[in-house]
């Protein structure tokens, strides 16, 4: 009798170029598992927008699995317990998954392979975390010399169809029901927006692909600008492992024009986590340790609380801010652009310890990726071992003009609608600001000034 594998689905949701699927199909029968496992990652379980998304994307893999005689198997607790007992109850003889590198799913690997037979394959990154490396061998730290190492191994294989057959076992195990893990919201239904907005699985993540294909030439010019469907969104589906980034780099790389600068942006994924491999706790330990010692304003002061509330709900008085924390709210997506300048304006207009934010980010994101999410959040802070200097602070009023970003702040903030460039960028300055619109929390110059006196006082 052939083998018994089981499938152990994580953030590699798809059937095409999925290694560990073709492995385990070709030894023998397939029990594909998902193990919603909130005990592992502790504090990091998925936030509210993941959990949204993977409810829609688990009932995707199901119906293409069933697509082809299989179905996918959903248990709940720890994964090595879970795992464990699957194999127990069916006899199955190996796992096979995909490799993962968020510190939790490491140690879950580890704990896996000490009681089952785990088989793990490389396939959510370009090339495997860790395996770019200097000439010495040691990792690299900052992305620019990585991103030269990495592209000189570029293209990445071609990616793998689909098994045509998926064998399946005489019988199947007992399944829990999607329903009940009560993923999604009810009271209220929050993510209505997020219906319109994404098409989760495999099926919508190629639709997403194929539409990016004609922009991808002009992504250079278009990706700054809020107002224009100028980036992929392809981050959620690449989280998920919906669509593979070899499948992306061979669908985009030879469209001309900018798409080098998009590939650059794929290998910031790759980047980001190496980064994680050296630094498992990026999303809670500064980098630089200098930063331990910045006078971060007390989070658990009244005022200070209220000014962070006022910024996760657009209230703070800077239009685009605004407009990219409400479009966040309503989709559970925020233009990449606007991320950076909302994330300066927590930060350094704000003086609130950026930690505050990447949690905020890893509950209401949709792509909330635990290695780009720490380390774009340490990059703009001034604190990661790759970063953007502090003293750089970003002018949400200069930034607005510049990028265009009118027409993106009349779609997200309805108040401003009616008003006119350049006015709507600055509606307080200009004298034009409607009584429903809040006043700025903290004028530019002054936020500046206090930032630069609080990083002064660390060096």
């Amino acid at each position: 009798m052939p083998a018994l594998n089981i499938l152990w689905f994580r953030r590699d949701l798809r059937l095409s170029d999925q290694a560990a699927l073709i492995a385990a199909a070709s030894e023998g029968p397939v029990i594909p598992v998902y193990i919603l496992d909130d005990e592992t990652p502790r504090h990091r379980k998925m936030g509210a927008a993941s959990r949204w998304w993977l409810h829609h994307s688990l009932k995707s893999l199901d119906a293409s699995l069933r697509e082809k005689g299989s179905r996918l198997i959903l248990r709940r607790g720890k994964s090595e317990e879970a795992l464990a007992q699957l194999a127990e109850q069916t006899g199955a003889g190996r796992v096979h998954c995909i490799r993962h590198y968020e510190p939790w799913w490491r140690n879950a690997e580890r704990a896996v392979a000490a009681k089952l037979d785990l088989v793990c394959h490389h396939g959510n990154y370009l090339a495997p975390p860790g395996s770019v490396t200097t000439g010495s061998g040691s990792p690299y730290k900052i992305y620019t010399p990585f991103w030269r190492a990495l592209s000189e191994r570029m293209p990445p294989p071609e990616p793998a169809n689909r098994p045509s057959d998926i064998p399946v076992p005489e019988g199947w195990p007992e399944s829990d029901d999607l329903d009940d893990w009560k993923l999604l919201p009810t009271k209220p239904n929050w993510a209505q927006g997020f219906e319109a907005e994404w098409e989760p699985g495999e099926a919508g993540a190629r639709k997403r692909v194929d539409a990016f294909i004609d922009e991808a030439t002009r992504y250079e010019s278009q990706r700054n600008l809020p107002a224009r469907e100028g980036t992929s969104r392809l981050s959620p589906h690449l989280h998920f492992g919906e669509v593979s980034p070899a499948y992306v780099w061979h669908r985009t790389s030879g469209v001309g024009g900018s798409v080098g600068t998009f590939l650059g942006e794929i290998g910031w994924r790759d980047y980001a986590q190496n980064v994680i491999l050296q630094y498992p706790e990026y999303a809670s330990k500064n980098a630089r340790d200098r930063f331990d010692a910045m006078a971060w304003r007390d989070f658990r002061s009244s005022t200070v609380r209220d000014e962070f509330d006022a910024w996760t709900m657009g209230r703070t008085g800077y239009p685009i801010v605004d407009a990219g924390m409400r479009q966040l709210w309503a989709t559970g997506w925020m233009h990449n652009r606007v991320r950076m300048i909302a994330a300066s304006f927590l930060i350094k207009h704000l003086l609130i310890d950026w930690r505050e934010g990447e949690k905020w980010f890893w509950d209401t994101l949709v792509d909330a990726d635990y290695a780009s999410n720490a380390t774009n959040w340490q990059w703009v802070a001034g604190t990661g071992v790759d970063s953007n200097m502090f003293v750089r602070i970003m002018a949400p009023l200069t930034q607005s003009e510049k990028f265009d970003a009118g027409a993106y702040i009349r779609q997200w903030v309805p108040e401003l609608a009616e008003l006119d460039d350049p006015y709507i960028h600055d509606p307080e300055e200009a004298g034009c600001r409607p009584d429903g619109y809040p006043k700025k929390l903290i004028g530019h110059r002054e936020a500046r000034e206090r930032a630069l006196a609080a990083v002064k006082a660390i060096k």
